[in-house]
Formats: structure tokens, sequence, C-alpha cells
């Protein structure tokens, strides 16, 4: 089901968390706090939203991380739903589109909750003080999919090119000190796959 990001909570806090990437290894919060800036990324393997994105947004990650922008990306969908969607699965995404930032499993969908996360891909990019700066689109680009209109939203546009502008601007503001970009606009993807007993009311 489309989704549109909530793009709520600007100023507030990055929530902590400890999960587990591809490997087995625990990644938290904390790992990147000599990062000025951090943007998390909900994502899965199987949206077509988020392979619309994917090379373009591994090659951005790879070429911010020299300028202070540190990257993790988390699946918080249930492979109940969907089985490629495990973590197996998560770690051949990883070798398949050279991934170069982690790339965690959120089993119990705690951290996709507490961020307020609706569909993927959603972006949270946070400052120096890990409040959030830009929770908009990665840019104006979706693929083209038999997907009914958001009511009140115009069309997604399927003819323009992945080029990752409306990160970028936030990005390069955040980390030059400037005022977030504004209007931020909303991401659209498939919905996050919740489990029967953690589907919040805004899902």
């Amino acid at each position: 089901m489309l989704r549109m990001s909530r793009m709520e909570g600007l100023g507030s806090r990055a929530h902590p968390f400890a999960l587990p990437d591809t490997n087995g290894r625990i990644t938290t919060l904390d790992d990147f706090s000599g990062s000025p800036a951090l943007l998390v990324a909900f994502i899965c393997n199987h949206c077509p939203f988020v392979l619309h994105l994917i090379e373009q947004f591994a090659s951005f990650a790879k070429d911010y991380a020299p300028r202070g922008l540190a990257t993790v990306a988390i699946s918080s969908n249930d492979p109940g739903e969907y089985a490629e969607d495990d973590v197996a699965h998560m770690a051949q995404f990883v070798t398949d589109h050279g991934l170069t930032f982690p790339y965690l499993h959120d089993e119990n969908q705690d951290v996709a909750l507490a961020y307020g996360a609706i569909c993927t891909p959603d972006f949270f990019l946070f400052g120096p003080d890990r409040t959030l700066f830009y929770a908009g689109q990665f840019d104006s680009s979706r693929p083209k999919i038999d997907r009914p209109p958001v009511p009140g939203l115009p069309p997604l546009r399927t003819d323009l090119p992945v080029t990752g502008d409306d990160m970028r601007v936030a990005v390069d503001a955040l980390l030059a000190g400037r005022p977030a970009p504004q209007p931020q606009r909303a991401s659209a993807g498939c919905s996050i796959k919740w489990r029967e007993d953690r589907e919040p009311s805004w899902a």
C-alpha cells in the first residue's frame, strides 16, 4: 500500500537504538557520535520505491561520508509478509548494491515505532546535536508502478531521473550551518509491513 512519510517531529531528538547488522554485530546510535550529520533511512529489500533509488542512494552516502555524513539503514518489515525482507536477503541486498553503511534489522519494530516511520523509504536527517533537521524525500523521482494516487496529493512523477537533489540540499545546508530547506516534501513508498500486534494507529 502506498504511503507518504509523516514528516513529524522536526527539532525532536533521535531515539536511541541498538540493532544487529547483517553480520549480527550490534550498532547503536552512539556509534555515530563523532559525525556532525546522521541520516537514518528506513528501507527494505523488495519495495519498488527503494529499488528505484538504491543505486543513487548508495552512491550519495559514499560521496558524503568524507564530508561528515553518517548513514544507517534499517529494515523493520515483518518477513512473515514478505520472505525477501529477512536477514539473509538483507545481507544479499548489501552485497548486490554495494552498501557502505550499516543495514540493521529492527525485528520487534520498536525503532520504527519510536521514529514514527511509515513507509519505505522514510528518511530522518539529524544534526550534530541529534535533533531532526530534515524528514523529506530523497528527490521527486518515483518508479513506474501500478498504484492509485494518494487522495489530495498530485500524481507521482515517474518521468524524472533519480538525483537525490532534495537530500543533497538538506545535507549541504546542515553541514554548512544554514537553516533547513523549506518546504520539505514527503517521501513516498510502500507501507512498512507491521506485525499484527505492532501496527500503529497512524499506519
